[in-house]
Protein backbone atom coordinates (compact mmCIF):
# COMPACT_ATOMS: atom_id res chain seq x y z
CA UNK A 1 0.00 0.00 0.00
CA UNK A 2 1.12 3.59 -0.98
CA UNK A 3 1.75 5.69 1.71
CA UNK A 4 -0.10 9.18 1.15
CA UNK A 5 1.95 12.14 1.89
CA UNK A 6 0.01 15.13 3.85
CA UNK A 7 -0.37 18.12 2.13
CA UNK A 8 -1.44 21.25 3.51
CA UNK A 9 -3.11 23.30 0.82
CA UNK A 10 -4.49 25.93 2.64
CA UNK A 11 -0.83 27.25 3.59
CA UNK A 12 -0.56 29.89 1.40
CA UNK A 13 -3.62 31.51 2.22
CA UNK A 14 -2.71 30.91 5.83
CA UNK A 15 0.71 33.04 5.10
CA UNK A 16 -1.26 35.98 3.41
CA UNK A 17 -3.51 36.63 5.94
CA UNK A 18 -1.05 36.22 8.99
CA UNK A 19 1.33 38.68 6.99
CA UNK A 20 -1.96 41.12 6.27
CA UNK A 21 -2.88 41.22 9.92
CA UNK A 22 0.72 42.27 10.60
CA UNK A 23 1.13 45.11 7.86
CA UNK A 24 -2.52 46.10 9.29
CA UNK A 25 -1.53 46.21 12.62
CA UNK A 26 0.66 49.26 12.41
CA UNK A 27 -2.21 50.97 10.54
CA UNK A 28 -4.90 49.97 12.81
CA UNK A 29 -3.54 48.50 16.04
CA UNK A 30 -6.98 48.34 17.85
CA UNK A 31 -9.29 47.46 14.86
CA UNK A 32 -6.50 44.31 14.84
CA UNK A 33 -6.67 43.35 17.81
CA UNK A 34 -10.27 43.37 18.24
CA UNK A 35 -10.41 41.43 14.98
CA UNK A 36 -8.05 38.72 15.83
CA UNK A 37 -10.18 38.27 19.42
CA UNK A 38 -13.52 37.74 17.57
CA UNK A 39 -11.35 35.57 15.11
CA UNK A 40 -9.87 33.66 17.91
CA UNK A 41 -13.17 33.39 19.71
CA UNK A 42 -15.04 31.83 16.21
CA UNK A 43 -12.07 29.02 16.32
CA UNK A 44 -12.33 28.17 19.74
CA UNK A 45 -16.22 27.68 18.69
CA UNK A 46 -16.11 25.45 16.11
CA UNK A 47 -13.05 23.76 17.03
CA UNK A 48 -15.12 21.03 18.89
CA UNK A 49 -17.43 20.45 15.11
CA UNK A 50 -14.12 19.80 13.59
CA UNK A 51 -13.03 17.49 16.36
CA UNK A 52 -15.67 15.52 15.63
CA UNK A 53 -15.48 15.33 12.23
CA UNK A 54 -12.16 14.55 12.21
CA UNK A 55 -13.35 11.55 14.71
CA UNK A 56 -15.92 10.68 12.23
CA UNK A 57 -13.35 10.88 9.33
CA UNK A 58 -10.95 8.70 11.07
CA UNK A 59 -13.23 6.38 11.94
CA UNK A 60 -15.11 6.28 8.52
CA UNK A 61 -10.85 5.32 7.46
CA UNK A 62 -10.52 2.66 10.44
CA UNK A 63 -13.99 0.66 10.21
CA UNK A 64 -15.23 1.25 6.50
CA UNK A 65 -14.90 -0.46 3.87
CA UNK A 66 -14.82 0.96 0.30
CA UNK A 67 -16.79 -1.70 -0.97
CA UNK A 68 -19.82 -1.57 1.72
CA UNK A 69 -19.91 2.50 1.73
CA UNK A 70 -20.29 2.64 -1.72
CA UNK A 71 -22.92 0.29 -2.03
CA UNK A 72 -24.69 2.85 0.61
CA UNK A 73 -23.92 5.90 -0.94
CA UNK A 74 -22.22 5.25 -3.76
CA UNK A 75 -22.60 5.25 -7.69
CA UNK A 76 -24.96 1.95 -6.86
CA UNK A 77 -26.45 3.51 -3.92
CA UNK A 78 -29.89 4.24 -5.75
CA UNK A 79 -33.47 6.15 -3.03
CA UNK A 80 -31.48 4.79 -0.32
CA UNK A 81 -28.30 6.92 -0.93
CA UNK A 82 -30.24 10.26 -1.61
CA UNK A 83 -32.51 9.63 1.28
CA UNK A 84 -30.07 9.00 4.17
CA UNK A 85 -28.10 12.76 2.39
CA UNK A 86 -31.21 14.07 2.72
CA UNK A 87 -31.88 13.56 6.37
CA UNK A 88 -28.32 13.70 7.50
CA UNK A 89 -28.52 17.05 6.36
CA UNK A 90 -31.51 18.12 7.46
CA UNK A 91 -30.30 16.47 11.01
CA UNK A 92 -26.27 18.19 10.75
CA UNK A 93 -25.44 21.36 12.70
CA UNK A 94 -22.62 23.74 12.94
CA UNK A 95 -21.06 25.66 9.83
CA UNK A 96 -20.91 24.03 6.64
CA UNK A 97 -16.99 24.17 6.34
CA UNK A 98 -16.52 21.84 9.05
CA UNK A 99 -18.15 19.30 6.87
CA UNK A 100 -15.78 19.60 4.02
CA UNK A 101 -12.84 17.51 5.09
CA UNK A 102 -15.27 14.57 5.91
CA UNK A 103 -16.81 14.75 2.37
CA UNK A 104 -13.58 14.71 0.73
CA UNK A 105 -12.61 12.05 2.62
CA UNK A 106 -15.47 9.98 1.97
CA UNK A 107 -15.61 11.16 -2.22
CA UNK A 108 -12.19 9.22 -2.17
CA UNK A 109 -14.17 6.13 -1.13
CA UNK A 110 -17.11 6.63 -3.49
CA UNK A 111 -19.40 9.35 -2.38
CA UNK A 112 -21.33 10.37 -5.44
CA UNK A 113 -21.10 14.54 -5.75
CA UNK A 114 -24.88 14.15 -6.07
CA UNK A 115 -25.26 13.14 -2.50
CA UNK A 116 -23.19 15.58 -1.30
CA UNK A 117 -24.89 18.60 -2.97
CA UNK A 118 -27.98 17.01 -1.56
CA UNK A 119 -26.39 16.90 1.86
CA UNK A 120 -25.44 20.70 1.67
CA UNK A 121 -28.62 22.23 0.40
CA UNK A 122 -30.72 20.06 2.97
CA UNK A 123 -29.00 21.88 5.65
CA UNK A 124 -31.55 24.86 5.23
CA UNK A 125 -33.88 23.10 6.88
CA UNK A 126 -33.19 23.82 10.69
CA UNK A 127 -35.22 21.16 12.88
CA UNK A 128 -34.92 23.12 16.11
CA UNK A 129 -36.29 26.41 14.21
CA UNK A 130 -38.96 24.96 12.42
CA UNK A 131 -41.47 25.81 15.63
CA UNK A 132 -40.48 29.33 15.73
CA UNK A 133 -41.27 29.37 11.96
CA UNK A 134 -44.81 27.89 12.84
CA UNK A 135 -45.51 30.42 14.86
CA UNK A 136 -44.30 33.31 12.76
CA UNK A 137 -45.54 32.44 9.17
CA UNK A 138 -47.97 29.26 10.34
CA UNK A 139 -47.88 25.84 9.68
CA UNK A 140 -48.96 25.32 5.98
CA UNK A 141 -46.53 27.91 4.86
CA UNK A 142 -43.58 25.96 7.25
CA UNK A 143 -44.87 22.54 6.04
CA UNK A 144 -45.21 23.46 2.07
CA UNK A 145 -42.01 25.26 2.52
CA UNK A 146 -40.23 22.81 4.17
CA UNK A 147 -40.68 20.56 1.68
CA UNK A 148 -39.84 22.68 -1.11
CA UNK A 149 -36.64 23.02 0.26
CA UNK A 150 -36.18 19.36 -0.24
CA UNK A 151 -37.57 18.35 -3.14
CA UNK A 152 -35.13 21.35 -4.57
CA UNK A 153 -32.43 19.68 -2.38
CA UNK A 154 -32.66 16.32 -4.12
CA UNK A 155 -33.02 18.61 -7.88
CA UNK A 156 -30.15 19.74 -7.11
CA UNK A 157 -28.67 16.61 -6.30
CA UNK A 158 -29.49 14.88 -9.38
CA UNK A 159 -28.50 18.19 -11.24
CA UNK A 160 -24.98 18.16 -9.82
CA UNK A 161 -24.55 14.16 -10.59
CA UNK A 162 -25.22 15.21 -14.41
CA UNK A 163 -23.02 18.16 -14.49
CA UNK A 164 -19.92 16.68 -11.78
CA UNK A 165 -19.76 12.89 -12.35
CA UNK A 166 -18.41 11.20 -9.41
CA UNK A 167 -15.18 11.05 -10.79
CA UNK A 168 -14.47 14.36 -11.66
CA UNK A 169 -12.96 16.73 -8.84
Amino acid sequence: MKKKKFSFRGLPFLAFVVVLYIVLYFFYPEKITLSFGKSLHLFVKVLPIFGIVILATTLINLLVEPKKFSKHLGEEAGFKGWLIALIAGVISHGPMYAWYPMFSELKKHGLKNGLIATFFYARAVKLPLLPLMADYFGIAFTAILTLYILIASLLQGFIIDKICPANSK
